[in-house]
């Protein structure tokens, strides 16, 4: 009996993980109409773009390079995104540019929800924003 519960435990976790590793949701090209309407909690102060700006240099700028430009060292298969210009693939509102962070775009761009907080990850969208300011 005991062993029983033991195969259909480890069954229902198979199903689990399975189920899991196969629901990667990445953000979507052309942007995400839901993840628009939300609004940046984090005001643009300079606390926030200095906390975003050790934020992307600790975790971004190895791929999108020190000013932005999708020119870093660590650049893998796909270009990274050019961050100073106002054309993003994945939407350019708070919203959208949070749900790339946060959920990532590809297996180049994992998601960051693992590794910062909400308000880093809106730091870091304060801080992208001003490289496209400049």
């Amino acid at each position: 009996m005991h062993g029983r519960h033991l195969i259909a435990g480890l069954l229902a976790w198979a199903a689990v993980a399975t189920g899991a590793a196969q629901s990667t949701s990445f953000a979507k090209k052309g942007g995400n109409p839901e993840a628009a309407k939300v609004k940046n909690p984090v005001a643009s102060a300079p606390a926030s773009l200095a906390a975003g700006k050790r934020s992307y240099q600790r975790l971004c700028e190895k791929c999108h390079g020190p000013e932005g430009h999708g020119d870093g060292t660590a650049v893998t298969s796909t270009q990274p995104q050019d961050l100073t210009d106002g054309k993003w693939e994945f939407g350019s509102s708070d919203g959208e540019i949070f749900a790339a962070i946060h959920d990532g775009t590809s297996a180049d761009m994992e998601g960051y929800k693992e590794r910062m907080t909400d308000t880093e990850i809106w730091n870091v969208v304060n801080y992208v924003r001003s490289l496209a300011a400049k």
